[in-house]
């Protein structure tokens, strides 16, 4: 047992060794190996290193070489734009004694110039000196020769410069008018093509007749009716005549009232749509549209009234404003001239810093007494003045309405820009059409009131009355005399004739010398 025990021992001894040979063993091999995969990692680095290093060392004489070739670049851009500025350097200093030469030499003109002219000043002084001595000596051969005293030389002397004095004042008085005529042109002129800007319109030309199309020449027949008496009872119920000619498919309506004119267009339209003409239904279909014309008026009133932000208008006066839609002067639509004058004005109320309102409500109803036919005596613009004064419009509207014609005499400034809305609006190009023998005769009453005045030789309308040339006789006035002249014929055009928008009134005086060669 003891043995089998140191038998064990003893193996398990040996085994403990051997193990710990065994170990050392596979330690010193691990070691080794270690070693040697180190020695391979550390050769591996340094090749790696030294190829970093070579490509670095590559890297950085390019980068080198990139540099310097920017940096020459640089350096001759830089020497190219210095020989350039001292190029221009040098020719502006060339400039530069160019003009100091030039200086130099007008210093040198200059200053004999200034020799010359004192030179001549004295010359002058001496003359002057010498003219002072001679008009002494003048003067006491004078009153020596007229044999005048002191008192009468004294008042001769006085008519002498009262007479320049009043010439200096004509002069003073033609540059200053001339001055401000020329602002108040360019201030008004300024105005008005503001609101003419602002605004523009088309004209329709009115006629005193209509006409009706037929489906059919038959037609005319029917609208006849027996006898007549269809055709009768259509003129005598609507107060339109009604013309049947040769004109094929067509029949015209005359009347020189618009209203009515327009009724017989509408009631005759619907009798041929409905194809039952006879008296009764004549009848029945002239009131109808009479009816529908009036409500007709009464809406387009108060679209106006509305479209130009007018309120509180009396019913009857924008009845009258629709009727206005019918009516016509010189050939120029009533509602429409009313309408841009009420524009007009209001566009000039604003650029004079007034309230546009007022003067929109002036505008539109300035017009408004040639909607009334004979219920009232007198002009239109003091009937509308009266009417509108009756249907509650204040004071002020009812002055611009009555003095748009200059019939009163305009007392505000919304009085005036009515009366040129007005003109402004009537003196369009092709706005209104003038009677031939009116307008001869505006151009003759013009031509007649040049001659009345002495000294007056001849005397032209031209530009269709709007420029008066007055030739004057040469030894009845002077300059100072044309141009009161001038005056006092402005004058009594503007109190004697009624013309539209203004007239320009040129006094020519005239010197002829004239001589023979023998």
């Amino acid at each position: 047992m003891i043995y089998y025990v140191i038998t064990v021992l003893i193996g398990a001894g040996a085994g403990l060794y051997a193990g710990k040979i065994l170990t050392t063993w596979i330690l010193k091999v691990k070691l080794g190996k270690s070693e040697n995969e180190a020695q391979t990692i550390v050769e591996d680095a340094k090749r790696e290193s030294d190829s970093i290093l070579q490509q670095a060392s590559l890297e950085s004489k390019e980068l080198i070489l990139k540099a310097k070739s920017d940096i020459e670049k640089e350096l001759a851009s830089f020497n190219s734009t210095m020989r350039e500025k001292e190029k221009r350097i040098a020719r502006r200093e060339e400039k530069l004694e160019q003009l100091e030469k030039e200086l130099k030499d007008k210093q040198a003109d200059a200053n004999e110039r200034l020799k010359v002219l004192e030179r001549k000043e004295q010359s002058a002084e001496a003359n002057f000196q010498k003219a002072q001595t001679a008009l002494s000596d003048i003067k006491i051969e004078l009153e020596k020769v007229a044999g005048m005293d002191q008192e009468q030389a004294r008042k001769l002397l006085e008519e002498k410069v009262l007479e320049d004095a009043r010439k200096n004042a004509m002069d003073r008085i033609r540059d200053v008018e001339k001055e401000t005529q020329e602002k108040i042109d360019s201030i008004v002129k300024n105005i008005i093509v503001t609101a003419i800007q602002r605004y523009a319109s088309e004209y329709v030309s009115e006629r005193t007749v209509s006409v009706v199309q037929l489906p059919n020449d038959e037609m005319k027949g029917r609208i006849i009716g027996r006898e007549g008496r269809n055709i009768r009872v259509f003129e005598a119920v609507s107060g339109v005549d009604v013309i049947i000619d040769d004109t094929p498919e067509a029949v015209i309506l005359s009347c020189f009232n618009p209203m009515r004119r327009e009724v017989g267009k509408m009631a005759l339209t619907r009798l041929i749509a409905d194809g039952r003409i006879h008296p009764t239904r004549i009848e029945e279909i002239v009131a109808k549209c009479e009816d529908e014309l009036n409500l007709q008026c009464r809406k387009t009133g108060e679209q106006v009234a509305f479209d130009m932000g007018l309120q509180k208008l009396h019913p009857e006066l924008l009845y009258l404003i629709g009727t206005l839609k019918f009516r016509s002067s010189y050939g120029q639509n009533l509602l429409a001239h009313s309408i841009e004058v009420g524009h007009l004005a209001g566009m000039l109320a604003s650029e004079l810093n007034i309230p546009a309102k007022y003067a929109r409500r002036a505008g539109l109803l300035h017009d408004i007494g040639k909607a009334v036919d004979q219920q009232e005596e007198g002009s239109h613009a003091a009937v509308g003045a009266l009417l509108i004064k009756k249907y509650g419009e204040s004071g002020r509207i009812a002055s611009a309405v009555a003095a748009h014609h200059n019939e009163i005499e305009p007392k505000s400034l919304l009085d005036h820009i009515v009366q040129i809305a007005n003109t402004l609006s009537a003196q369009r190009p092709g706005a209104r059409r003038e009677f031939f023998a009116s307008y001869i005769k505006r151009l003759l009453d013009l031509e007649n009131l040049c001659m009345s005045f002495a000294g007056v030789k001849k005397a032209y309308a031209i530009q269709s009355g709007r420029e008066i040339r007055v030739l004057l006789e040469n030894n009845r006035s002077g300059d100072e005399g044309a141009l009161l002249l001038a005056r006092e014929i402005a004058g009594k055009i503007e109190n004697n004739l009624a013309y539209p928008g203004q007239i320009k009134v040129s006094v020519i005086r005239e010197t002829r010398s004239e001589d023979y060669a023998k």
